[in-house]
């Protein structure tokens, strides 16, 4: 896609304030793109269709981030219904974000190529910026440490949000290039969750811990963030299936895109750092 070309490109970013839809907006602004905030600051709601319409109508791409989690049971027809509505509204080029691993996911993938659209699923693993923002961040800093239902032994390739931004927005500019596949991105080592919060702690300057529990342990966890009750299950359900071991292997899929190396979590944790994430 030319500059000219790209100052004349329309994208939707649904989750504009989240973790990756801040990140895509950024990247697509800086890729000289023209972005539609899709939140329900700016009146875009997932659970409400009558306000897709509007944030949609004249785009020529979207990104499509459900909340919660694509793998929920409502996902897929929420993606499938927004998909459907994106190409009445003329906008073909759709990016899904999905779940590295997550069968649970399949459903709405499916929903997204069924829809008619141009489309492209990125499937990523754990970001490093859940340890960064969130309560993950929170109990970091405030706790000395971490509980989380992923035994010591766990292996993931976290990858940088930053990454997962900029293949979103190559996908949406590369002239069709990714239409029709699956990017499956992954930072470009294999930690477990106990060496992660090493590195962390390294870099914060604290002693930090891990510890390991199981699934259902971790549920008080979970409400005591503010966590509903049924998405508390769902989500205990999904830690009990993803967290086995079964992402501890790495992908080529940032590099084949972007043609470099994705960033790598000791960078990401001096950066988060510097920047007071765990001060």
């Amino acid at each position: 896609m030319t500059q000219d070309t790209a100052r004349k490109t329309t994208v939707v970013v649904t989750g504009a304030t989240g973790r990756t839809g801040g990140r895509v907006a950024r990247a697509a602004e800086a890729a000289g793109l023209t972005v539609r905030a899709a939140s329900r600051g700016t009146g875009f709601d997932w659970s409400d269709p009558s306000t897709w319409a509007e944030v949609l109508r004249g785009a020529d791409a979207a990104y499509l981030a459900y909340p919660t989690d694509i793998g929920a049971p409502e996902a897929a027809g929420a993606v499938g219904r927004l998909a459907g509505e994106a190409v009445a509204c003329g906008v073909r080029r759709l990016v899904l974000l999905s779940a590295r691993g997550e069968e649970r996911a399949r459903p709405a993938e499916e929903a997204l190529r069924a829809s008619g659209a141009d489309w492209t699923i990125v499937r990523a693993a754990w970001f490093t910026q859940n340890f960064s923002e969130g309560p993950l961040a929170e109990e970091l800093r405030l706790g000395g440490g971490l509980v989380f239902p992923a035994a010591d032994a766990v292996r993931e390739p976290f990858v940088d949000a930053r990454d997962i931004a900029d293949v979103v927005v190559a996908a949406l500019t590369s002239n069709g290039r990714y239409a029709g596949r699956v990017i499956d991105v992954t930072g470009p080592r294999l930690l477990t969750w106990g060496e992660a919060v090493a590195e962390i702690g390294a870099a914060a300057g604290r002693e930090l811990s891990y510890r390991a529990v199981p699934a259902r342990e971790y549920r008080a966890h979970l409400t005591g963030f503010g966590v509903p009750a049924e998405e508390a299950d769902f989500l205990i359900d999904l830690f009990e299936e993803l967290l086995d071991g079964r992402n501890a292997h790495l992908s080529d899929g940032v590099e084949r895109v972007l043609g470099r190396k994705p960033h790598d979590f000791t960078a990401f944790a001096k950066e988060a750092a510097e920047a007071g994430a765990w001060s």
